[in-house]
């Protein structure tokens, strides 16, 4: 027996493959398996508050932070414009007016 993946719509287990498709029989979605693989692959992520953030959101800082090799902090509140996500360390590289390039973890942001 085959272990096909659960319908990406409704998330039905009863899923068959015909001439190549993927297809659901309780809400008839058909999609191929290369876009199955394309959205697994893919990374949610979400904000201090389990919002989950794209890019071109606009965020802003729940804690003060501290920026690595200077004494300077970015005060909580400071909002930052179209963030870009990225697969890193951090989740967010960005642009901070007074401060340049950064990089953010999510954890530390929350949707405006």
């Amino acid at each position: 027996m085959v272990n096909l993946p659960k319908c990406p719509q409704c998330s039905c287990e009863y899923t068959y493959e015909d001439n190549g498709m993927l297809v659901c029989p309780e809400c008839s979605h058909e999609w191929s398996q290369a876009e199955n693989s394309n959205a697994q692959d893919t990374k949610i992520v979400k904000d201090a508050n389990g919002n989950i953030l794209n890019n071109g959101d606009c965020v802003a800082l729940i804690k003060d932070l501290k920026i690595k090799g200077s004494s300077s902090v970015i005060k909580a509140g400071t909002k930052v414009k179209n963030i870009q996500l990225v697969d890193e360390d951090h989740n967010i590289d960005c642009k901070i007016d007074g401060f340049g390039k950064m990089g953010l973890k999510s954890e530390f942001v929350r949707k405006v």
